[in-house]
């Protein structure tokens, strides 16, 4: 299981450096329903993360019988590669720029009047629908169908994976449960630099996991 979750690890990290949904979450700590909407969010991001991947991995003609890449993982992290570069163009373009504010999502606004299941719906959103997230996610799922493992140990290393992705959200909502609002001052400030410097983060992030995966694309099919 070693492998599978080193292999799943990067794309987990990656997860987990998602600045607007942890914005998010910080702000529903802020909300009226700041406890129930938060856990709500919360799980519906973890749902969210163990789907995308877990559905990826079962997909028929990913995996091999040898425990090798199939030429399908080839294509399918090839084309996923070129998917995260292009969002990465996408986010740089759409930095702020001199004293511009950061652009900031409508639905933010609507935050204080979610209900749970709504908060719900948007983690599995910003989890599962989101690009960047739902790549790779995909990305992880193909990894780990290549490795061809046992059923329990794919289980396995899709926890760990889904526990990684999901702590930068994960922990600041366990972190208010424990603490209160003695940590609003903290969770002010992280929200706001989350969301001031969201774009040029992600971009980054997404080249070096676009280069990453056509580089293991190109191994793959050639």
């Amino acid at each position: 299981m070693g492998e599978a979750i080193g292999a799943t690890l990067g794309f987990a990290v990656g997860i987990a450096i998602s600045p607007i949904p942890v914005a998010a979450a910080i702000l529903m700590l802020f909300s009226d329903r700041a406890r129930t909407n938060a856990t709500a969010f919360g799980v519906g991001w973890v749902v969210g993360i163990a789907a995308v991947a877990s559905i990826v991995a079962a997909l028929p003609g990913v995996g091999t019988d040898t425990g090798e890449p199939s030429d399908a993982t080839g294509w399918i992290k090839l084309v996923l590669g070129l998917l995260l570069l292009l969002v990465a163009v996408r986010q740089w373009r759409g930095r702020p720029t001199g004293d511009d504010e950061p652009p900031v999502p409508g639905w933010m606004a609507r935050i204080d009047d979610l209900r749970p299941g709504a908060a719900v719906g948007l983690g599995l959103a910003l989890s599962a629908v989101n690009p960047k997230n739902l790549l790779l996610g995909a990305a992880a799922g193909a990894s780990l169908a290549a490795l061809d493992l046992p059923t329990g140990q794919a289980v396995g290393a899709i926890v760990v994976y889904t526990v990684v992705a999901a702590a930068t959200v994960a922990v600041p909502v366990a972190a208010y449960l424990v603490a209160g609002a003695r940590l609003d001052p903290t969770l002010e400030r992280t929200k706001e630099w989350l969301i001031a410097n969201n774009s040029v983060v992600l971009a980054v992030l997404l080249v070096v996991f676009g280069v990453n995966l056509l580089g293991d694309a190109l191994q793959i099919l050639t």
